[in-house]
């Protein structure tokens, strides 16, 4: 399936493009063993014209044959490349950016490529219950890997330590998978899916 990258869309997004867009679909808790939960899952990268992706991650536990059951929980984040940022970017808080993006081409992103032959990115997600974690990770064609460089909690909040995340493109759809260092453990298995892009909804006339 080919990547259809937005004709609006500033260059520096261009090696996250392929995520943009609605993707769902089932995973599995844990392992992904016969006795681990079901959960489907409804995820949106999303562009409003500055130097980063939006994202929402809604997921509900599910039975076996995939109705859902309840809500189990929802992400919200920013993913972007990781580089230095400068008077021509935007904040701290309402402080607006030059109207010229930092990365103005195709030419000026390219001199971001790491020694991989990717790019260095950052991701950060927060959660219901007090807790925002801070990924840094490498983006390399349509494969991700991501790290917690940071994990804050609330003083009321589980304990959660860090987490790896990974993401690839395989044959259209979207795999994906959640390792999680929680209650006094070392990292293991939490969550993992497979998703598959899905029209956006049309606007209202």
């Amino acid at each position: 399936m080919p990547i259809e990258i937005p004709t609006d869309l500033t260059p520096e997004l261009v090696p996250l493009s392929w995520l943009i867009g609605e993707w769902e679909g089932q995973g599995r808790l844990g392992t992904g063993e016969a006795d681990s939960g079901h959960f489907f899952q409804h995820v949106s990268f999303g562009s409003n014209g500055l130097p980063y992706l939006q994202y929402l991650a809604e997921s509900w536990l599910t039975d076996e044959e995939g109705h859902k059951l309840r809500p189990l929980s929802i992400e919200l984040g920013f993913w972007a490349l990781d580089r230095k940022l400068g008077e021509s970017d935007g904040g701290p808080g309402l402080i607006p950016a030059d109207i010229v993006p930092a990365l103005r081409d195709a030419d000026a992103v390219e001199e971001l490529r790491n020694d991989s032959g990717g790019f260095d990115i950052t991701a950060t997600i927060t959660h219901p219950g007090g807790i925002s974690e801070l990924y840094y990770g490498t983006i390399k064609g349509p494969q991700i890997q991501l790290s917690t460089d940071a994990v804050m909690r609330g003083a009321g909040s589980k304990d959660y330590a860090a987490a790896t995340r990974i993401f690839g493109l395989v044959n259209g759809d979207l795999f994906w998978r959640w390792d999680v260092a929680a209650e006094g453990n070392s990292l293991e298995a939490h969550a993992s899916a497979i998703l598959k892009k899905v029209a956006a909804p049309e606007a209202a006339e």
